[in-house]
């Protein structure tokens, strides 16, 4: 008889935005897990705070979020604030609109994929950012916050059309509905609109890479190989040919008038001071096997 360790005992979390947006992927996601795994719980949290108690009541069992980035966003933050983040090896099966974090960091797209890679996978360990306010950046930082495609909570007519999976009639009805039906504003945290070029001071290991006198474009922070953040700036072109600046280091200071920034999914600030460092290795996330 086959004998399991003890992360094959699976917590699946599922997001409710996912359960709306496209039960489907959900179903097929939570049987594939309950078939491979040697013990599943299976909870359906309705808002944030009932998430959060599941996560902090997981046990022994390795966390799988069922959900779209900002669910696995809320995921790290929470884990981050418990002091558990290095401790605990994170699984994520993509279900919503926003996806593009989950896939950057090489989590597959399709429900089945997903689920194999948290049945069958390899822990792979991501460095991370955190910022003196104790936030964590999984992948890209932006300043000024370029706007992204919003981002909202499906309508109920649209989570059901989202439900209907592989049936050609009704992915015709949905095209349809989507072209009839106005598209709503987003409940959730948009960017405003890209502000005109900043004066900042950014530093990188205590060394300043642009100071107040030149004004910047962009900025772009990411974590970047042996523990190290890659700082991009675009300086403001003033008649001659701005060249892009870019540093490696461990800590990266921006400070200067009132700036906002979009950390992976989430749009920050005002703030007039921030300081991210890299934590190497912070995140263990299961990934397809190499």
């Amino acid at each position: 008889m086959a004998t399991f360790a003890t992360s094959d005992q699976l917590l699946v979390i599922i997001d409710p935005v996912a359960r709306r947006w496209d039960g489907e992927s959900v179903r097929i996601a939570k049987d594939v897990l309950s078939a491979g795994a040697a013990s599943t719980k299976v909870c359906l949290p309705e808002d944030q705070e009932e998430f959060a108690r599941v996560l902090a009541r997981r046990g022994s069992r390795r966390p799988v979020v069922v959900g779209d980035d900002r669910a696995l966003m809320r995921a790290v933050a929470l884990l981050h604030r418990q002091r558990a983040l290095a401790e605990t090896v994170l699984s994520v099966v993509p279900v919503g609109a926003g996806l593009g974090v989950s896939h950057a960091l090489g989590v597959p797209s399709g429900a089945v994929a997903a689920a194999r890679a948290v049945l069958d996978g390899a822990e792979r360990r991501l460095d991370v950012l955190v910022d003196d306010s104790d936030g964590v950046v999984l992948g890209a930082l932006r300043i000024p916050p370029v706007p992204l495609a919003a981002q909202a909570e499906p309508t109920v007519a649209e989570a059901g059309l989202a439900q209907g999976g592989g049936h050609p009639w009704l992915r015709t009805y949905q095209s349809l509905f989507r072209t009839l039906v106005p598209s709503r504003p987003s409940r959730l945290s948009a960017a405003p609109a890209t502000p005109g070029p900043a004066r900042l001071r950014i530093e990188v290991d205590g060394v300043t890479l642009v100071d107040l006198d030149q004004p910047v474009e962009a900025v772009s922070v990411t974590p970047g190989p042996s523990g190290t953040a890659v700082v991009r700036v675009r300086p403001l072109s003033l008649g001659a040919v701005a060249v892009p600046l870019e540093a490696r280091g461990r800590t990266v200071t921006v400070s200067g008038a009132d700036f906002r920034y979009r950390a992976d999914a989430a749009v920050a600030g005002p703030v007039r001071v921030r300081t991210w460092t890299v934590r190497e290795g912070a995140l263990g996330l299961m990934l397809p096997g190499r």
